[in-house]
């Protein structure tokens, strides 16, 4: 029996009684008429689509019907929903997935750990919001996503005036929950917000008028504060993995003969097991040669690869195809980010702290020469740039060091067709692919030391170009869809 919520308390169950007739009601009566709100469930289908991938085990409270459930096609998936009528209708709809009579506030047992759990237009119709947050952690793993969207305050009024003149579905009197407060519920109850973001300016069936206002201004200060509902993506705050993680340290080396050895001699041991891996790629000095002159003479486990193809991002694929550790990181081989600082990267995604480790050369000065003035700049720029694209705070795209999972590495190389083939530093391919993924993204900021050996293999000018590229792109494929 649930310990915050008295199930004999008259208010609640008259809450509770009205608001199951209600939908019964709604439950036939979608089934004879269609109302204006049609355009906005399409809406939030296509929403819904794109931020779980397919194949995911999915959770819906508040399922309805089933068809937002059906829509993201999960390889396990479960509703509830506590109209009688409604899951009568979801059965016959979708007799793939399962639906289960139940009340959001006495959820049913469940032996299943879920990848996503989704709330569509559900907490401002809830007696106690925070009594569901926290039934929702025996459904969670740390890996587990909470996907919520209500209504925005700012529609409390027309979509009042909508129901009056019956064009909109009836409703009770609601919460009206703000950003605010669903932030302090779910930390009350040991979620966190990764990101939010407003959707559907224009929620009527005008062609022309819906892609634009809803993909391109809905995105945009101030007309993002009129959209109609709100998002949030959230996850759990759990670190359920004691076990002690092995680590791949991945290098791309390209003419870095003179910060081999220091390689083997800095890194340090990390987890249950390190291993040094070298992509050489095209060297006009002895870096190969090198590279193996040392695996024989420190005996550490480290392997090395020769580069077919080019590029940092090509050598770093390669790199962490052949790596055999739970953990992978990347560390250039200039030594700008000194090896002693990785187990802090370890650290911090090992406690799951996040789900994406990035380095930030920007909060600690600098040495003198660790990185020029118009680098310094353009670093500035693409990071406001990238921030406000992906809904997540990086403050440093371009550094190198950068540590995830290796199974969130290997989805989003399943994913990598999304955003295609074009980056050749390899730093965009993973951000990019880990916002899509509603990875947690966490800035950890390091000292940026100067070079002590060989010259940058950046071409700033050119370079630059290809970031405003990947600024398009990303823009596209993550911003105005």
């Amino acid at each position: 029996m649930n310990k915050y919520i008295n199930q004999k308390d008259d208010s609640y169950l008259n809450f509770t009684k009205d608001r199951q007739a209600l939908w019964n009601r709604i439950a036939i009566l979608s089934e004879q008429k269609k109302d204006w709100s049609s355009y906005y469930h399409r809406r939030l289908l296509k929403i819904y689509q794109f931020t779980i991938p397919a194949g995911s085990n999915v959770l819906e409270i508040g399922s309805g019907k089933g068809n937002l459930l059906a829509s993201v096609k999960p390889a396990i998936g479960i509703g509830v929903d506590f109209s009688e009528e409604m899951v009568k209708l979801a059965e016959i709809g979708h007799p793939r997935l399962k639906f289960i009579f139940g009340n959001a506030q006495e959820l049913p047992e469940l032996d299943c750990k879920f990848d996503f759990i989704i709330l569509s237009d559900l907490v401002n119709d809830l007696w106690d919001v925070q009594d569901l947050f926290i039934q929702l952690k025996k459904f969670s793993s740390s890996k587990t996503r909470i996907i919520i969207n209500y209504y925005s305050r700012f529609w409390e009024m027309p979509l009042k005036i909508a129901q009056k003149l019956g064009v909109a579905k009836p409703f009770e009197y609601q919460n009206w929950l703000t950003h605010e407060d669903l932030n302090n519920l779910l930390q009350i109850c040991d979620f966190e917000v990764i990101r939010s973001w407003t959707e559907i300016l224009f929620p009527f069936q005008l062609p022309i008028f819906n892609s634009f206002f809803n993909r391109f201004l809905a995105r945009l200060w101030p007309f993002n504060h009129l959209c109609m509902t709100n998002f949030m993506v959230a996850r759990p705050i759990i670190n359920d993995d004691k076990s002690q993680p092995s680590v791949s340290v991945v290098i791309a080396a390209r003419n870095e003969a003179g910060n081999i050895e220091q390689i083997f001699d800095r890194v340090p041991e990390m987890g249950s097991h390190t291993e040094i891996i070298f992509v050489e790629g095209h060297s006009q000095d002895n870096t190969f040669d090198v590279i193996n002159e040392n695996i024989t003479k420190y005996k550490r486990p480290a392997k090395v690869f020769q580069q077919t193809g080019k590029g940092k991002g090509d050598a770093i694929r390669l790199g962490f195809e052949k790596a055999s550790g739970d953990i992978l990181m990347i560390l250039d081989a200039d030594l700008t980010v000194p090896p002693e600082d990785l187990p802090r990267f370890y650290d911090t995604l090992s406690k799951g702290k996040g789900d994406f480790i990035n380095g930030v050369r920007l909060v600690y000065p600098m040495e003198k020469e660790a990185m020029r003035f118009f680098n310094f700049l353009g670093n500035k720029f693409f990071s406001l740039a990238f921030s406000w694209l992906l809904g997540q705070s990086i403050k440093d795209t371009l550094c190198g060091t950068k540590v995830l999972w290796k199974n969130d590495y290997l989805k989003i190389a399943h994913n990598r067709t999304y955003f295609g083939d074009f980056d050749p530093f390899g730093d965009f391919d993973l951000i990019f692919g880990s916002a899509k993924l509603n990875h947690k993204i966490v800035d950890l900021p390091i000292r940026y030391r100067e070079r002590t050996y060989g010259s940058t293999n950046i071409q700033r000018w050119k370079h630059g170009l290809l970031l405003l590229r990947m600024v398009w792109v990303a823009a596209i494929r993550l911003k105005f869809i």
